[in-house]
């Protein structure tokens, strides 16, 4: 069987194909993580990018091929989640602007679209790093060139360019030692061999292959579901008022109260010490919500708003436009509060395992009612695709500050001045992240060596700006570790945010780390975060 040049409808049973093989090597790929920790989302954000592409097209009836390509191209574009999948947005987007304006494409024009995508795919990448999927990219769209200069039968093209491409995916551990340290072969080069070897299968099929249609796997992925979150209150509400206000006391005890609280309402927030805590609750009984926590000590500070008025209110007369907007980018219910009351507009839900998309960023961003935005990612998987987001802005100015951590992102909230331009919160914002050590707990998932640490599934690892120093069964333990590591003379404050499944041990942790480290003071917050026990920031 031979193939010489194909068609609009061609290059859809390719992407569906390339997206079918993608679905059922998502999660294999996703365990190819370089650290042990529950957060490998390599494979679901290539599938879901993937996925938005083959949604797009797969109902439209053209042969046209530049027609295809660009609808996928764009649908990619919008679906981009996490860096792996901005790239491979990008060499989509190589494929439109190769195939732009043809009815067909032969082989050659399709060598020349994979030699596209890959020069793409490495500008959307500030520093480049071999070893990835940038390598694996580049070096089979070399090996499809060669191919070309003997045959012209796309099938014997796309054998060759898929054998290369397996040959610089097993290499890749040569050339970042990281990789070859863990074990492991680099994710999103693995999901482009898939990719590839799904084209092929593809190519080779006489028959439609129904993709969407038929395989229950095409599913929209639960994470995307409700990962916008905005300062929007539901045309239904129901709770009518917002409570918000201080307990002052003595060993308050934040988890009781937290449950004692649920009853009464949602939307619950209990954070701080044990001599100060706030609490935030939408509730139709505040005087109750008050009542219960004056067992626990005094009350400040107390706020008390008919959500009802207020949203009427809004939809009679709508917020007037400011002048500088902030999208924020958390998970866990008192991170994406605590944002909230840092300044925050919208907080675009998601963080590790659930990369918000290109799409959703930019939703958000047209959700406020301002003249400019800032953008705070709070997680290096993210700044390409909320990159991407910005650029697609053409009505006003946006500007992404990198921060690549949560800490990082409310540090930079914090150092906001609404007074000021731009430009000069853009800079302020960033010193002040930049400024801010990030550490973080969360238990390993699988055994492996990582800065010649040995590590075995199960254990909890501390990880203190992207490299794990840190190895225990106690939380306490593991964190005292970290910060004997990361604490300087120049250091003061550390504060914790302890995630949805550590309770009142959030508590006697800090307080054992008080008198392990007295010259520093520690601050306890309630982050609810999935899978890291604690987030610290260390300033």
């Amino acid at each position: 069987m031979s193939l010489y040049t194909f068609d609009g409808q061609g290059l859809k049973r390719m992407i569906l194909g390339g997206t079918l093989l993608l679905a059922q090597h998502k999660a294999e790929i996703d365990a190819l993580n370089v650290f042990p920790v529950p957060d490998g989302d390599t494979g679901n954000n290539m599938y879901l990018t993937l996925l938005a592409a083959a949604k797009e097209i797969q109902d439209m009836e053209s042969v046209h091929i530049g027609e295809i390509a660009e609808a996928a191209a764009q649908a990619c574009l919008m679906g981009a989640r996490g860096n792996s999948g901005v790239i491979l947005s990008q060499l989509v987007r190589g494929f439109a602007k190769a195939l732009a304006g043809k009815e067909r494409a032969n082989a050659l024009e399709v060598v020349r679209a994979l030699e596209e995508g890959a020069d793409l795919a490495y500008q959307a990448v500030m520093n480049p790093v071999e070893g990835t999927i940038l390598t694996v990219m580049r070096r089979s769209a070399k090996a499809a060139r060669s191919a070309i200069q003997k045959n012209y039968d796309l099938l014997r093209v796309m054998i060759i360019t898929l054998r290369e491409a397996r040959m610089a995916l097993r290499e890749t551990p040569q050339l970042l030692p990281v990789l070859k340290e863990a074990g492991v072969v680099d994710a999103g080069g693995r999901g482009y061999v898939v990719i590839l070897e799904g084209i092929l299968h593809a190519l080779k099929q006489a028959e439609d292959i129904g993709l969407l249609k038929n395989f229950a796997a095409y599913q929209e992925n639960k994470i995307s579901q409700g990962s916008r979150m905005s300062k929007e209150i539901d045309a239904e509400i129901h709770y009518t008022y917002c409570t918000e206000f201080l307990v002052k006391g003595s060993a308050i005890p934040l988890e009781t109260l937290r449950h004692e609280l649920v009853p009464y309402g949602d939307c619950l927030m209990v954070v701080g010490s044990g001599e100060v805590a706030k609490v935030h609750i939408h509730s139709n009984h505040p005087g109750l919500v008050l009542e219960s926590c004056l067992n626990y000590g005094s009350l400040d500070q107390i706020a008390i708003h008919n959500m009802k008025e207020q949203n009427q209110q809004f939809n009679n007369d709508p917020a007037p436009e400011k002048e500088m907007g902030i999208i924020s980018v958390g998970s866990g219910e008192g991170i994406v509060d605590i944002m909230y009351s840092l300044g925050a507009d919208a907080v675009v839900v998601g963080g590790q395992t659930m990369n918000p998309s290109t799409e959703e960023i930019l939703r958000a961003m047209q959700g406020v009612a301002a003249r400019s935005i800032l953008i705070l990612p709070n997680n290096k998987n993210i700044v390409m695709a909320a990159e991407q987001a910005a650029a697609l802005v053409k009505d006003r100015e946006v500007k992404v500050i990198a921060t690549r951590t949560i800490p990082q992102g409310l540090s930079a909230l914090l150092s906001f001045n609404a007074e000021r331009d731009l430009e000069h919160n853009y800079r302020q914002m960033t010193e002040a992240a930049q400024a801010v050590l990030t550490g973080e707990v969360t238990r390993a998932v699988r055994e492996t060596t990582s800065s010649g640490i040995k590590i075995q599934q199960g254990d909890l690892i501390g990880i203190a700006e992207g490299a794990i120093v840190a190895v225990g069964n106690e939380p306490e333990q593991v964190i005292q570790e970290m910060l004997a590591k990361m604490l300087t003379e120049e250091h003061s404050l550390v504060t914790l945010y302890y995630g949805a499944d550590i309770g009142e041990q959030a508590e006697k942790i800090v307080e054992g780390l008080r008198k392990s480290f007295p010259e520093i003071e520690f601050e306890l917050h309630y982050g609810g975060q999935p899978l890291y026990h604690f987030i610290l920031s260390v300033e």
